[in-house]
């Protein structure tokens, strides 16, 4: 007999859905290519659903050259022109120069601290934030931490990194665990170092 697993509400609508969350969401994560791609991900997200946007991936991950900041950063009129005309990702032009500027502020931010992985979990302590929800309502769209992580990515050049998109990329990328008690994702990732 199978047994019944619980999971977050929102991850219900499709396979792909479903995938994400019991794979990657609230994972914490180290890596500074993929931490990048959720960056990227988060800020074409703005506006949209997250469906929408993980359906796309795939057609993200080719367009943007597998995530790649350095060769996102030298995308000229040339690359962002083909992009608008890729009906695969979300074609939106001021999010596609932003992804460009955030490339090389990304660039920037790893120079100047080793790595983007520890200048972005310097937010949290290094650690992950566990919260303790039972409905998706309590969840908070943005905290004081995600106001000031949102503020100094600002401040050192990214775009579309408003506080809610910065809490999304902070529960995607681990930082916090937002997922509800009742998931069976919650005590695994809780204990998960």
């Amino acid at each position: 007999m199978k047994t019944l697993i619980t999971r977050c509400p929102w991850c219900l609508s499709s396979e792909k859905m479903k995938n994400y969350h019991d794979e990657e969401w609230g994972v914490p994560l180290h890596d500074d290519r993929k931490l990048f791609e959720y960056m990227l991900l988060d800020s074409f997200q703005a506006g949209l659903s997250w469906s929408t946007v993980i359906n796309k991936r795939e057609n993200f991950r080719k367009a943007f050259k597998n995530f790649d900041p350095e060769k996102i950063s030298i995308y000229g009129k040339k690359q962002i022109e083909k992009l608008m005309q890729d009906a695969g990702i979300i074609r939106n032009r001021l999010k596609i120069n932003a992804t460009i500027t955030n490339a090389k502020a990304f660039i920037a931010i790893r120079k100047s601290y080793g790595s983007f992985d520890k200048y972005i979990w310097q937010f949290t302590g290094g650690k992950t934030i566990i919260n303790k929800w039972k409905s998706l309502q309590e969840l908070p769209s943005k905290t004081i931490i995600s106001d000031k992580m949102s503020k100094d990515l600002l401040q050192k050049g990214f775009k579309f990194v408003g506080s809610t998109i910065c809490y999304a990329f902070m529960q995607a990328a681990g930082m916090i665990n937002d997922h509800l008690i009742s998931c069976y994702r919650y005590k695994e990732l809780k204990n998960f170092h």
